[in-house]
């Protein structure tokens, strides 16, 4: 959810009108009755997906090797064996920014599906998916992990990476709350392993809203780039994800 200051919207006398009614506190306006997309067609990830699968196959059928699609296509060997030996497409999976949905394209080998799909259309970070993209990575989860292993890069702090309007940061933090006691299927967090430590990339409010509810766990996505950081990983944080979907793409 993103917040905006009304006096950057409305025309003055509406503007007026609207503080009759309600002033200092925080309102939701609806969207339009217009029918929502399907995901991936605002973002154009769907139809991506499907045309690079497809062409993988031509490739493939026109004489490359598993290896040589791999590194054209930058994606892992196994992948491109999943992509090239499935007679049929999976069906595509219903998206949604929640938990349930993380879990169901997991179950597929999807996450990174999910991830970009997310990323582009509720969390819109467009330039995170397109980091993500550029190297192979291992996709651990959704997974269930203890909170306090994790800390914010973003916030009104001085010492944040991320600085957030400390105005705009309680309140945004006490919807997420109220969000939660309501609906607790909220998306997972997507934190990065790297250099023995977690960077909370996708998550921070959500990470505050917890900890002031006294949620000891959370469901999370972990990435990790480099092989001997997921091995360190696994030595660390094995015991926590076992039996978790991992995927590397």
């Amino acid at each position: 959810m993103n917040y905006r200051n009304a006096q950057d919207i409305f025309p003055e006398q509406l503007l007026k009108q609207i503080q009759r009614y309600v002033s200092g506190e925080t309102i939701y306006i609806p969207a339009s009755e217009q029918k929502k997309k399907a995901w991936g067609e605002s973002s154009g990830y769907r139809a991506y997906l499907a045309k690079r699968n497809q062409a993988i196959r031509d490739d493939f059928a026109g004489g490359f090797d598993i290896d040589s699609l791999a590194d054209e296509y930058c994606l892992s060997v196994d992948s491109v064996k999943h992509i090239v030996y499935t007679k049929k497409e999976t069906a595509m999976l219903e998206y949604n920014k929640t938990l349930s949905s993380a879990l169901s394209y997991a179950k597929e080998n999807k996450i990174d599906e999910w991830i970009h799909t997310y990323l582009l259309e509720d969390g819109r970070n467009v330039p995170f998916s397109d980091g993500l993209k550029l190297f192979e990575r291992y996709y651990i989860g959704p997974v269930k992990m203890p909170l306090e292993v994790f800390h914010r890069c973003t916030g009104p702090e001085e010492n944040m990476k991320y600085r957030i309007d400390k105005d705009w940061w309680p309140i945004h933090v006490a919807a997420l709350e109220d969000s939660i006691k309501k609906d607790p299927d909220m998306p997972p967090l997507i934190v990065h392993y790297v250099e023995d430590d977690f960077e909370l990339n996708d998550g921070n409010t959500r990470f505050q809203a917890y900890t002031n509810l006294g949620v000891k766990e959370v469901n999370v996505i972990v990435w990790i780039t480099e092989e001997a950081e997921y091995q360190d990983f696994l030595k660390l944080y094995g015991k926590y994800v076992q039996g978790a979907p991992v995927i590397r793409r």
